[in-house]
């Protein structure tokens, strides 16, 4: 299951049946689980913790020291959740100290082609990732997250569950959970309705986050005056109470 011109130090740790291609290198403190499969030229470095069921492509560089000039050789760590699928010469880098010491990812995401995930990002579940979108330091991707092609992410930005990023757009801000968002920088062009509809949201659940878009982003409303039309809404929608405390908690304001 380990092909003869992989290197592997002794101190990592590899499940019985985890697969690993050749000229591939897994380098200190690192656990690999069950059923995980690590393609051809792969390098993972550590102190790494990979789940169940990944599968890692070729030309990958996973848990590698951050790109930070703050970075001053610290045991952070890379966590990475079960059956995530990590295409051709993608790169995830392990956490800072300044930022919590992790980077972390969950389960059940799709990563393509060259996509980077920077040091302390939090990257939730079955979040879709497209060729060459990347994040920078300190970023949060929530559930069912989409982003597109190309997609650049500013540090320290929030993306919303349910949200899609459209190719090539710029992310400076937070983007609110159930919105499309696309442009240089980006603006907000309507709800994922075809998303939602896709994860089975009731038409009820949609009319709710439907008038709660319109009291953000139709009225003409401070942040502050939609928060408050939000509320009736957030006491019997939970989706909209979503919406309501993601705003609440934006340090660097929703893209609008």
């Amino acid at each position: 299951m380990i092909h003869e011109t992989a290197i592997i130090d002794p101190s990592a740790e590899i499940a019985d049946n985890v697969v690993i291609g050749p000229y591939s290198v897994i380098g200190k403190n690192v656990s690999i689980g069950a059923g995980t499969v690590v393609g051809p030229h792969v390098v993972i470095n550590g102190p790494t913790t990979i789940g169940k069921d990944n599968r890692f492509f070729q030309f990958g560089s996973i848990g590698e020291d951050p790109q930070d000039k703050k970075y001053a050789n610290e045991p952070t760590t890379l966590e990475i959740g079960d059956g995530n699928v990590f295409r051709e010469s993608m790169t995830i880098s392990r956490g800072t100290i300044q930022g919590g010491g992790r980077t972390l990812i969950g389960n059940n995401n799709l990563f393509m082609a060259y996509v980077h995930i920077a040091h302390d990002c939090i990257i939730k579940n079955n979040v879709t990732f497209s060729n060459n979108a990347s994040l920078a330091g300190h970023v949060v991707v929530d559930d069912y997250a989409n982003l597109g092609g190309f997609v650049g992410v500013h540090q320290f930005c929030n993306i919303g569950r349910n949200s899609f990023c459209a190719g090539a757009s710029v992310i400076v801000k937070d983007v609110l959970p159930f919105v499309i968002v696309s442009g240089h920088p980006a603006r907000v062009f309507g709800l994922n309705t075809v998303g939602l509809k896709r994860k089975g949201f009731s038409a009820d659940i949609m009319l709710s986050i439907k008038n709660a878009y319109k009291a953000i982003y139709r009225k003409n409303l401070t942040v502050e005056s939609a928060l408050l039309e939000l509320k009736s809404e957030a006491l019997d929608c939970e989706p909209v109470r979503v919406m309501a405390e993601f705003i609440s908690q934006s340090s660097r304001g929703i893209v609008r």
